[in-house]
């Protein structure tokens, strides 16, 4: 069976991620796919636009194909390396590719899943859309293009996600940006198939079909959120949210001390560069960087273990406290490449 399906359907490529029991996760070999249809329709007159969705089964897009970057992380990491080079080509060629694309987020669309979402211009959600980024719980930290993505959400909602992995449903994203439009599951078959009789009415179609959203949860944590995650300093949000006491707060609290100190501080510090990143290039070259020394470190290895192997929920990170984690360490982490080692985006 094939990971990913690609058809043209009238004037519409299709791209359908096609594994149902790992939820749609990427793998190499679907990046691989991807890439390549998206390259033989960039100069096909016939196709007129591009859209993204998943086959069968539940969720859009669950993220990466964890187990195997934990895997490679024991090991020489070259596999995890190769894997995120390829990856983030297929975010940044979706995010400079001149033809409408759209993505159909119906279900959990969480890291990478996040990273082939995002970049396109027509972002659909549904009742049964589910947003996150909870990369800091296995070690990581919100890739794909989250530096960039999440640094430009209002106040401090951003950091907010990256840290904590909070899950947005439709409404929320729709409120966010994240979502452009807001559409009822059992309409899109429907949608599909005018939009392939016709994609230049695209998002003339999506608009006729959308739905008012209701209301957004998170918006009633604005203040909350603006003034908790106020800082760039990790230590500073957890002493925030300490000595404020209400019981959202504390409930941040106890979310950010299971996470990865490491994965923590790197996050803010990825999306302070991401807000001022002269172009999405830049920052899917610095975001490479970042990954190419997380793998080679501790945490993501146990943060697997943790989470998906033995799902005990109890990590031991490396460094076990924020207090541990140095400037010179986070430093060393982005330092730039060599030329040779870089990202390019071909």
């Amino acid at each position: 069976m094939n990971d990913v399906l690609t058809m043209v359907d009238g004037h519409l490529g299709r791209i359908r991620l096609n594994r149902p029991k790992a939820l749609h996760a990427l793998n190499h070999d679907m990046c691989d796919a991807m890439l390549a249809a998206l390259e033989d329709w960039r100069e096909d007159p016939a196709v007129h636009a591009i859209l993204i969705d998943h086959a069968e089964g539940r969720g859009f897009c669950a993220g990466g194909d964890i187990r195997m970057i934990a895997e490679s992380s024991a090991t020489d990491g070259a596999a995890a390396r190769a894997f995120f080079a390829t990856e983030y080509r297929l975010n940044h060629r979706l995010f400079t590719y001149a033809k409408p694309t759209i993505a159909v987020m119906d279900g959990l669309t969480m890291g990478g899943g996040v990273g082939i979402s995002q970049p396109c211009r027509f972002r659909v959600a549904t009742e049964n859309s589910r947003f996150a980024m909870p990369e800091t719980a296995i070690g990581l930290f919100p890739d794909v293009g989250g530096g960039w993505y999440l640094s430009r959400l209002p106040g401090r909602i951003g950091q907010y996600l990256a840290l904590t992995g909070a899950r947005l449903d439709g409404s929320e994203m729709l409120a966010l940006g994240l979502a452009t439009h807001l559409l009822t599951a059992d309409t899109l078959e429907t949608v599909k198939q005018v939009i392939a009789a016709d994609p230049q009415a695209a998002e003339a179609i999506l608009s006729d079909h959308a739905i008012p959203p209701g209301d957004a949860p998170i918006l009633t944590q604005r203040e909350a959120i603006d003034r908790l995650f106020a800082s760039d300093d990790f230590e500073e949000i957890l002493a925030a949210l300490e000595a404020d006491g209400s019981d959202w707060a504390n409930a941040q609290l106890v979310t950010l001390r299971q996470r990865s100190p490491l994965s923590c501080k790197v996050s803010l510090k990825l999306l302070l560069d991401g807000a001022t990143m002269p172009t999405f290039e830049d920052e899917m070259r610095q975001e490479y960087a970042v990954v190419t020394r997380i793998v080679q470190r501790p945490d993501i290895v146990e943060g697997v273990r943790a989470v998906i192997v033995d799902k005990d929920h109890a990590p031991k990170w490396d460094p076990a406290t924020p207090e541990a984690v140095s400037d010179h360490m986070i430093d060393r982490i982005f330092a730039p490449l060599s030329a040779d080692d870089e990202w390019q985006p071909q």
